[in-house]
């Protein structure tokens, strides 16, 4: 009887922290065939335990596969590990968390070694590595093709979401993502510093909090409708001018809490000087305008 089998894409990964070492059981378990290098050679040992090849330098690694994953530190990292290795011919996925102008710039660079380039924005933590239902995935910009080719193996440790042909794309909806994020945190920061001192449970706020903010996330929805019509007014339930005139009551409620104004003052101020400009029909779409320079 003849066996059917699939021979699976082999790769190079360089960089061995948490998300690396993650990222590359995923692909032994998987069945494809992965060579590693890492800084300190001691991280390697686990892997090599587990089926990995371990090369004795960066080169060495690079050479073995014509896909190159890389996950370091930083571009700095990036630009000291390849420096001695031949690009050519390679195939480099560069999943180092950087700026859209660093990815464009690595680009560029590996098109100067011969090497085709793509670039990606992790948006997990190693945990979520390999479980599908934990929902984690990585944005990916710049070449289609590199991309079309390698998504079944690209796919297998994490989701994939290819966001266009500029290199920079990937790291830009990182960022923006992550932003956001910090935004939240931020918010949900000042909510808990505000019971900090009451007979609260921060437990029972906690669950509030939650709901609260998953209603209000589909407002980016209309966000981004109001962004792309340049119409701010459309849509709109509660106007700017109600909501800076309510503005008050906040900064208040934190100075009779003991609490620093600090997290929300800078928005508030941003909606000051909409209004100012006269705009109090508008949603609050147009302190994205003011931030713009």
């Amino acid at each position: 009887m003849a066996q059917n089998t699939v021979e699976k894409t082999a790769v190079t990964l360089l960089g061995l922290g948490a998300m690396g070492t993650a990222l590359a059981r995923t692909w032994l378990a998987a069945g494809h065939p992965v060579t590693v290098w890492n800084r300190t050679p001691a991280r390697s040992a686990p892997l090599a335990a587990e089926g990995a090849e371990v090369a004795d330098g960066a080169a060495a690694a690079v050479a073995a596969n014509t896909l190159v994953v890389v996950c370091l530190l930083d571009d700095a990292s990036v630009e000291e590990t390849l420096a001695g290795t031949d690009l050519a011919g390679r195939d480099l996925v560069n999943l180092t968390t950087g700026t859209p102008a660093e990815a464009r710039a690595r680009a560029e660079w590996a098109r100067e070694r011969g090497a085709r380039y793509l670039d990606g924005g992790i948006m997990a933590v190693p945990p979520m590595v390999g479980v599908a239902e934990a929902g984690g995935y990585v944005f990916y910009s710049g070449s289609r093709e590199l991309f079309e080719q390698y998504a079944e193996t690209l796919r297998v440790p994490l989701g994939t979401r290819y966001v266009g042909a500029d290199a920079g794309f990937a790291a830009l909806h990182d960022v923006a993502l992550l932003s956001a994020m910090y935004g939240m945190f931020a918010g949900a920061a000042h909510a808990f510093a505000l019971i900090r001192k009451e007979d609260i449970d921060p437990a029972s706020l906690a669950p509030l909090l939650a709901d609260w903010l998953t209603a209000m996330a589909p407002s980016v929805h209309q966000t981004a409708d109001q962004l792309r019509s340049g119409d701010y007014t459309k849509g709109v339930v509660s106007n700017l001018a109600m909501q800076v005139a309510g503005t008050p009551t906040f900064l208040s409620t934190a100075e009779q809490q003991g609490v620093s104004p600090e997290l929300l003052a800078p928005y508030f101020a941003l909606m000051r000087r909409r209004l100012a400009e006269g705009s109090g029909e508008e949603d609050l779409t147009g302190v994205i305008d003011l931030l713009v320079r």
